[in-house]
């Protein structure tokens, strides 16, 4: 009898090993700087997010969360370094829509976006459906109309080919039959600056960059892209208002790679989301006219599928190819 009480004691305390040995290593997580890898030139908003979080986590972990920008190739470069690295929770990446986007707008890829470890989203922001004030458009069905009553006419810029700009219009051409020709440009700012001086008609250029030039007049806003209206802009309807099944947002969050330990992963995602409830957070994300949006790792990973199955389908209906 003794003999088998002591082997149920050995089988019941080997059966506890595994659950043992992953809150030994998430207790032990971090002990050494972790890399945050930004996938987009410093200054921008995905760059912003990452310095942000990053804070956030070196003060609640107890170890430097270190920022890397590694821009190149539509966020591609960056995005590759992150998720092919050791699956440790060493190597993170801020990842975002243009990941979702890249899935199909590129042919080889040296990463699979599709099968990464979600962490945590952090935030989600709309663009901005915005026409220089020589269009006499006032409302999105104005535009609709005047757009198809003048065929060839209506440019609509972009900051560049693939990018969530360039497919917010690409969705709205889709969705409505409205003809626009695109209009690439290296970047938001020399966009900017031909939408200010009328070269181009209309773009669906990111919140924040456009704003003050919104506020100040020198261009108007139709429509902003997600659901639901915008605090920065709250007399601006969406464009889902006018064209049902419409939505567009740029989004980001954290990923790590694929096999990165589910305990840690845990452990990101509860400290991250508790930043998002942090009133300071909240403010910060606001000023670049984001919110929060905190959320499992199993929400992250339906937002990422969701994503990558719709830009796909926007992709492949306009033939749109990087050169």
């Amino acid at each position: 009898m003794n003999s088998r009480r002591h082997f149920l004691h050995l089988a019941a305390g080997a059966a506890a090993l595994p659950a043992v040995t992953r809150l030994a290593r998430a207790q032990a997580y971090p002990t050494r700087p972790v890399r945050l890898i930004a996938p987009f030139p410093p200054g921008g908003s995905i760059d912003i997010t990452a310095r942000l979080i990053g804070q956030w986590l070196t003060e609640r972990l107890g170890q430097q969360i270190v920022i890397e920008n590694r821009p190149g190739a539509g966020g591609n470069l960056g995005s590759e370094t992150a998720l092919n690295a050791p699956a440790d929770g060493y190597t993170l990446l801020l990842c975002s829509v243009a990941n979702a986007i890249s899935a199909t707008l590129y042919d080889k890829l040296n990463y699979d976006f599709r099968d990464v470890a979600p962490v945590a989203a952090i935030s989600r922001a709309p663009n901005v459906m915005e026409v220089n004030p020589s269009v006499p458009a006032r409302t999105v069905p104005e535009f609709i109309a005047y757009a198809k009553a003048n065929p060839g006419k209506v440019n609509m810029a972009s900051s560049g080919v693939g990018t969530s700009i360039h497919l917010s219009g690409e969705l709205f051409k889709l969705l409505t039959g409205v003809n626009m020709q695109h209009v690439p440009y290296r970047g938001s700012a020399p966009m900017l600056t031909d939408l200010l001086a009328g070269q181009v008609q209309v773009a669906f250029d990111n919140l924040q960059p456009s704003l003050p030039h919104i506020k100040s007049g020198k261009l108007r806003a139709l429509a902003v892209t997600t659901t639901t209206r915008s605090e920065a802009l709250p007399d601006v309807p969406t464009v889902s208002d006018f064209v049902p099944g419409y939505e567009a947002s740029t989004w980001n969050g954290v990923c790590a790679p694929r096999g990165t330990p589910a305990e840690i992963v845990e452990l990101l995602n509860r400290e991250i989301d508790a930043g998002l409830a942090d009133p300071n957070m909240k403010a910060r994300l606001a000023d670049m006219g984001a919110w929060a949006q905190p959320g499992s790792p199993a929400d992250l990973s339906k937002l990422i599928a969701d994503e990558i199955e719709k830009w796909g389908k926007v992709i492949r209906a306009g033939n749109i190819r990087v050169e």
